[in-house]
């Protein structure tokens, strides 16, 4: 039964990171859990150099990550035709910790049509490699095999997972415990 969820993502990095990690967190809450977001922490005053505070925090977002239940993850492209690199490292984290991992993305859409939908530009002239020559990955999962099979993926965002999640019976209360009205 999950309790409580790391809210990975990187919603961290937006303009209103904070506001959105409290909208999450409600989120959460309106689903009987308790949502753990990055910036519920704060890099204490006295931790002035930035490699040290790149340190601190890692800590942090770990402690938060083993403190959880399981990791709900936005795996939407960030930056180019792939997740966010942290994101993608907390959910590795997380799946060698044996802790469960949900994502979600936008889109629906193999790996490869949604690198050609949302940035064509990354696709070289023959459609099916990249700028470079490399191949782009297609077993018919929306990202790379390696996020896409250890973490169960919904289109939607973070409310369609959570009403997922509930109607799985995997938040308190079992099935049904939250509706989309009550998630929105």
């Amino acid at each position: 039964m999950i309790r409580s969820l790391y809210l990975a993502g990187p919603d961290v990095f937006r303009p209103d990171a904070r506001a959105r990690g409290a909208e999450l967190k409600a989120l959460c809450a309106r689903f009987g859990i308790e949502g753990l977001y990055p910036l519920d922490q704060d890099v204490p005053a006295a931790i002035v150099d930035p490699g040290e505070q790149a340190r601190w925090i890692y800590r942090a977002n770990i402690g938060l990550i083993e403190r959880a239940d399981a990791v709900l993850a936005n795996l939407d492209f960030f930056r180019g035709p792939e997740p966010d690199s942290g994101t993608c490292f907390e959910v590795g984290y997380a799946v060698a910790r044996g802790k469960p991992v949900h994502g979600y993305i936008p889109e629906d859409g193999t790996f490869a049509q949604r690198i050609r939908q949302r940035h064509p530009q990354a696709i070289g002239a023959d459609g099916v490699l990249d700028l470079h020559g490399w191949n782009i990955e297609e077993f018919g999962l929306p990202l790379n095999l390696m996020l896409s099979v250890p973490a169960p993926l919904v289109v939607g965002d973070a409310a369609t997972a959570l009403m997922q999640l509930a109607r799985r019976g995997a938040l308190p209360g079992g099935p049904g415990r939250a509706s989309a009205t009550s998630a929105a």
